[in-house]
């Protein structure tokens, strides 16, 4: 709780409270510890106090008891117990001021981010990308930037891996091979995380951080995440608080050391932000913690064990809150060792053995002091709670829900334009305008048919005139020589009828003879008759030749 005197009072040891100090709040912090040893409760109690003193805090409900905290608490035999041991007369139990949220929308104001404020770093931790699947991601919110096409939602990824696919080849040469199966790898990563929900994640309205740093009646408003089923895929839940850390760290000023954070930051389930995560992401992680203290802002990672956090993130853990582990195996053995060599050892006992033997709600506490120096680990005694511990019903949460001041800022999706309707619209226009060139194409193939028939028949009528002309030549032809050799022949008929009858008359004429004679004169006559008249013939058909011509 936090008192005026004692300062931020989450715990009591043999030789009195102990306190974090508000200066050194900032400085970050750790609460560890086994399953059931009293975890979730120490967390309720440092939020509570920080709270009542005017701190806004973030946490993660991984199983919803942390939603008690909206809820004044009550007596119980615990708490009477407490009450006596720290000397405590009469507890003012009262709730502190909660906003529920949750990615999902379901259980709270939905929490989302764009693709572009999320990156192509913490997506590619996301989707679990490897080192040439990430840098084709760069690739891509690079050409997008270029473009000027907005990264809001899924689909617009979505959009813009499809454009890498077919502008591979120009693309390449600009930027570095962009291979069919690495946009293929990334297309099939986005489908497994649309698959798990992270299209409720990725939108608009996006989350504004500064609504995190909010005070009602003098108390810093619990701002509780829904994450049971979040926790359903670690590396969402993990990726998803890494964002916000980063968001906060990129917005907030610089503030130094105040005599209170700004806010205070639980990241429960710390391993898993860890766990199978490149050296370079790890090595942002270690730099976003060590600088975001100076923006104001305190995080405290809620693990089993020490050793889930790196060595060097470790080392800026100052304030510490350890609860009991326990040591079966040689392996847990020397996590045991590794947890107790992290405090200022106390000489009234040894820290390896008391924290095997811390009961539940006792914890072995270090934390710094005005110089920022750690204080000799205490084995103490965690306050209680103010506020209720446990689940509260599903009406109470949409009572609270309801009655927000976000109620209706963030529930309601936006879906403006962006990368996947200009290159929708791209791709529609290119359709159009194929359409059109494929139709202007047949066109002028019939027309092109068309006139080519035309001229197939003009060749056709062409030829068959020119045959018309010709047989009508060889007609008239045919006709002419067929006169001319009738008459040819009439007129030699006629010629030879004449001729004789010429011939007999001259010869009659000559001789003086009848034609009828027989005698051997007569015969001597018809040879002088014959001879006249073939003499006759001839030149009657010189003359009738002379003529025809």
């Amino acid at each position: 709780m936090y008192d005026s005197e004692k300062g931020l009072y989450v715990a009591h040891c043999e030789a009195g409270p102990l306190s974090i100090c508000g200066r050194m709040a900032n400085r970050h912090g750790l609460i560890a510890g086994a399953t059931g040893t009293g975890k979730t409760v120490s967390l309720q109690v440092l939020a509570e106090t920080f709270s009542q003193a005017g701190v806004p805090c973030f946490m993660a409900d991984m199983k919803g008891d942390l939603s008690g905290i909206s809820q004044a608490g009550s007596m119980t035999g615990f708490i009477q117990k407490r009450c006596v041991e720290f000397g405590i007369g009469n507890p003012q139990f009262a709730p502190c001021p909660v906003r529920f949220f949750d990615v999902f929308g379901e259980q709270g104001h939905p929490m989302r981010t764009t693709i572009s404020n999320m990156g192509p770093q913490l997506l590619s931790r996301l989707m679990q990308l490897n080192e040439v699947q990430e840098g084709i991601l760069n690739v891509l919110f690079r050409v997008a930037d270029e473009r000027g096409l907005l990264l809001i939602d899924i689909k617009d990824l979505r959009a813009m891996l499809s454009y890498l696919s077919e502008h591979a080849a120009e693309i390449t040469r600009t930027y570095g091979t962009v291979t069919p199966i690495s946009i293929g790898a990334i297309q099939r990563a986005l489908l497994a995380l649309e698959n798990e929900g992270a299209e409720k994640f990725f939108g608009e309205p996006s989350f504004d951080i500064f609504d995190l740093l909010q005070c009602e009646g003098g108390r810093g408003v619990m701002s509780v995440l829904a994450a049971d089923r979040l926790m359903l895929n670690p590396k969402l839940y993990s990726t998803f608080l890494l964002w916000l850390l980063s968001d906060l760290y990129a917005q907030l000023p610089e503030v130094g050391d105040l005599a209170l954070p700004k806010l205070v930051f639980f990241f429960d389930e710390a391993h898993t932000l860890f766990e199978d995560t490149s050296k370079a992401l790890v090595d942002k992680i270690e730099q976003v913690i060590r600088l975001i203290r100076s923006k104001g802002v305190g995080i405290y990672f809620v693990t089993q064990n020490p050793t889930d956090i790196p060595e060097d993130i470790l080392g800026q853990l100052g304030n510490r809150v350890q609860h009991a582990l326990r040591a079966y195996t040689p392996k847990e053995q020397k996590a045991v060792r590794t947890a107790a060599q992290t405090f200022r050892a106390n000489p009234s006992f040894k820290t390896e053995d008391a924290i095997m033997q811390l009961e539940t709600g006792e914890a072995l506490v270090s934390f710094l002091d005005e110089k920022g120096a750690p204080m000799v680990v205490q084995r103490s005694k965690m306050l209680f709670p103010l506020s209720q511990i446990g689940v509260i019903t599903e009406q109470q949460r949409t009572q609270l829900i309801n009655s927000s001041r976000l109620y209706g800022r963030y529930d309601h999706m936006i879906d403006r334009e962006s990368a996947f309707e200009v290159l929708l619209a791209e791709s529609e226009q290119k359709a159009i305008e194929a359409r059109k060139a494929q139709e202007a194409a047949e066109a002028e193939k019939e027309r092109r048919r068309i006139e080519k028939q035309r001229e197939s028949e003009e060749r056709a009528l062409d030829k068959m005139r020119q045959n018309e002309e010709k047989t009508a030549k060889k007609g008239k032809k045919s006709k002419d020589s067929l006169a001319k050799t009738l008459t040819t022949a009439a007129v030699g008929a006629a010629i030879g009828s004449v001729s004789r009858s010429v011939g007999t008359s001259v010869s009659n004429k000559i001789t003086g003879k009848k034609s009828s004679s027989t005698t051997p004169k007569s015969v001597a006559g018809k040879a002088a008759s014959s001879a006249a008249s073939s003499v006759v013939r001839t030149l009657t058909r010189s003359i009738l030749g002379n003529l025809l011509k």
